[in-house]
């Protein structure tokens, strides 16, 4: 029989991994866009940024700390989104897109605070699939759903980064059009999620 850790390791990979919630995926998508293979230390650290963001907000809410209004946290996911790619789009239009080492304290920053939004999407589904027992079992079954969403993220980005490697050093694409396209097609399936929830 499995353990909670792993029965809640598997939600959280499948979770993030799951097609009929590829908001996530989105924002992921939107939050390495800017990069190559040969930052991939950049990139996890990134990644791990937003996890912890995510980390703390799932924390509060499945030991009841603070609890946060579902329709709000529905609207907020696909802006962070939008903002993200739009971020993306700014920085392809200098010269140097990926020569930003100022900006870098900036992403972390901004991976972190979008994770604490993210990481309230992902407290329904967590809290509704808790086992009840004492508050060790818990914090077992939240850190093996953390992982899990860490270690999907995890595959996503490095799926990302080898297709973005393929681009750049097979087919030669030119990078600002690349990050110019992707998150185009970012924003508009982001679009599309934020008008569908506001009307």
């Amino acid at each position: 029989m499995s353990s909670l850790f792993e029965i809640n390791l598997k939600l959280g990979f499948t979770h993030i991994l799951d097609p009929n919630a590829y908001d996530h995926l989105l924002f992921i998508v939107a939050l390495i866009a800017i990069y190559q293979l040969k930052q991939w230390k950049k990139v996890v650290i990134l990644v791990t940024a937003f996890t912890i963001g995510h980390s703390i907000t799932l924390a509060l809410s499945v030991f009841d700390i603070l609890t946060f209004p579902q329709r709000t946290i529905e609207i907020l996911i696909p802006i962070t989104i939008l903002l993200t790619a739009f971020f993306n789009l700014i920085l392809a239009w200098r010269k140097y897109p990926l020569a930003m080492p100022k900006n870098m304290s900036f992403n972390y920053s901004m991976a972190l605070f979008f994770g604490l939004i993210h990481g309230m999407a992902f407290s329904n589904q967590l809290k509704a699939s808790l086992f009840p027992g004492e508050e060790n079992s818990v914090f077992t079954q939240l850190l093996g759903f953390n992982i899990g969403i860490e270690l999907g993220q995890l595959l996503i980005v490095l799926g990302i980064l080898i297709i973005s490697f393929i681009a750049f050093n097979i087919l030669k694409l030119n990078q600002r059009w690349w990050i110019i396209v992707l998150s185009l097609i970012v924003i508009i399936f982001a679009g599309e999620l934020l008008v569908d929830l506001l009307w």
